[in-house]
């Protein structure tokens, strides 16, 4: 064999491997990238070639499937009482990826996790039958936090302190998961909610932190207590009445300018909402210290999953005197998620001990085996002592009882809460935002609930905006849904 024959053999084999490798690269990775795609419509045809799994609430699906008509496509998604619902479900949609539990499950639902496989479905390739996803959200409690709610922008979150179980979970306005389904309609329906200037596919409840306002001081008297700054909730603060923000010439006033705010323990500080009392004693404290309190309630944590990924609730850094002053208040850049302030009322309701939350309780397959129990696997966590969470039972109560949380008030329970009213706009020019959190316990059973609700916007008139006005009223129409029986 000549050389310029053996050189062209060589060049000809090299290309025949490059071709091999090329051939193997697509199949193999490139493949896989393309069966991944979102937009590869072979995925929605599989996934809505039968029934999916459903998502149970109180033993009853809340969704389902329905049969199509002229599509490629031949199921869709269905729920029942959508708007009630949604900020658990979220959706699943033939033309838009999936959110919420729909998306956190969806391969369970769709029956392509490997759990569900049997060994036959193993050697077929066959698709297994879709499993279903067990909540804690009790009915009569999101009902009632959705009616009472009403035509509201806000949100509101239930918890059993002693469980974590997540009660309920309510945003609105809300929207109905069955119009973004079906792939012929679902452009418009998005096109419309997306336009919307209320923002009904946000979860208020999980996803939007904002001031948290009054609702703050809680956690700033457990810094205080836990500390040692003061013994008790009953001991005199050194607080002056106005109090000029460090380093500048800013006098802080509160809202009632009667109120016995001068020098006053933690228990009338709360009970009359005094800003400058918790203001002061974040300064007093520092603001590494609120931190650290604050973190531990679960402030800061980028990865809080109930299992749907909330949005982190923020206690800022490297401020000032004047601004760590102001986050005493829950102004400044503190933000809280309304799941992150029914956390704060459920660990002081649980002696201390904040049992992890979550709306989950099991997955299943699809004859209702257990693949995984979620109330099992809670994690508890000590953020105060007993003692600390006593007495800040002790002085919520007096909120509710003589102070700012009188609309609060259950028959045959003993409820403890505080109300908050943050700033919002520059120089408050906008309406504020009311919020509301506590604890219920039912004094003939024992049973507890922990809740928090935030308003963002109603129709009331700027000085009737209120956490005793306008949340207070929905906490307690969810404590008496929870603690009924």
């Amino acid at each position: 064999m000549n050389k310029t024959i053996r050189r062209a053999s060589v060049f000809t084999l090299l290309l025949v491997f490059a071709l091999l490798i090329r051939a193997t690269w697509v199949q193999y990775y490139d493949g896989q990238a393309l069966a991944d795609d979102k937009d590869n419509r072979r995925n929605a045809i599989k996934t809505y070639a039968e029934p999916l799994g459903n998502i149970i609430v109180a033993g009853n699906s809340i969704t389902g499937s329905a049969a199509t008509k002229g599509s490629d496509l031949k199921y869709k998604r269905t729920y029942k009482d959508g708007k009630l619902y949604a900020a658990v479900t979220g959706y699943a949609s033939q033309a838009y990826a999936p959110t919420q539990l729909e998306g956190i499950y969806q391969d369970l639902l769709d029956g392509t996790d490997n759990r569900l496989k049997t060994a036959m479905d193993t050697v077929t390739g066959q698709r297994a039958d879709p499993g279903n996803v067990v909540t804690t959200i009790d009915p009569d409690v999101q009902k009632a936090a959705y009616d009472a709610l009403g035509d509201k922008k806000g949100a509101a979150v239930a918890i059993d302190p002693k469980t974590g179980r997540i009660l309920a979970v309510v945003s609105t306005p809300s929207y109905n998961p069955s119009s973004l389904t079906d792939a012929n309609t679902a452009g418009t329906a998005w096109k419309k909610l997306n336009a919307d200037s209320d923002k009904p596919l946000t979860n208020r409840a999980l996803r939007q932190p904002l001031p948290p306002g009054s609702t703050f001081k809680l956690v700033v008297a457990a810094a205080a207590l836990e500390d040692g700054l003061y013994s008790s909730v009953d001991e005199k603060t050194k607080s002056p009445d106005p109090y000029t923000l460090p380093g500048t010439v800013t006098p802080l006033r509160n809202e009632s300018t009667s109120a016995p705010c001068e020098n006053a323990t933690i228990r009338t500080a709360l009970q009359y909402s005094c800003n400058t009392v918790f203001a002061k004693m974040a300064v007093d404290l520092g603001q590494d210290k609120v931190k650290a309190m604050a973190e531990k309630f679960g402030f800061n944590d980028t990865a809080q999953d109930v299992p749907v990924r909330a949005y982190t609730s923020v206690y800022p850094s490297d401020m000032n005197k004047s601004s760590t002053a102001l986050t005493g208040i829950g102004q400044y850049d503190v933000t809280a998620t309304p799941l992150q302030m029914a956390m704060v009322s459920a660990a002081i309701a649980n002696g201390g001990k904040l049992v992890s939350p979550h709306m989950v309780s099991q997955i299943t397959d699809s004859g209702g085996d257990v693949l995984k129990n979620y109330d099992d696997s809670t994690s508890t966590k000590e953020i105060v002592s007993s003692d600390t969470a006593g007495q800040l039972q002790s002085a919520m109560q007096t909120v509710i009882e003589q102070g700012t949380g009188t609309n609060a008030k259950i028959s045959g329970v003993t409820v403890g809460g505080k109300t908050g009213t943050a700033q919002h706009g520059e120089n408050n020019s906008k309406t504020p935002y009311a919020w509301f959190t506590s604890y219920g316990k039912s004094d003939s059973t024992g049973k507890e609930v922990a809740v928090a609700v935030m308003v963002e916007q109603s129709d009331a008139a700027r000085s009737e905006v209120s956490g005793n006005g306008l949340a207070a009223p929905v906490a307690r129409a969810m404590m008496e849904a929870a603690l009924k029986n």
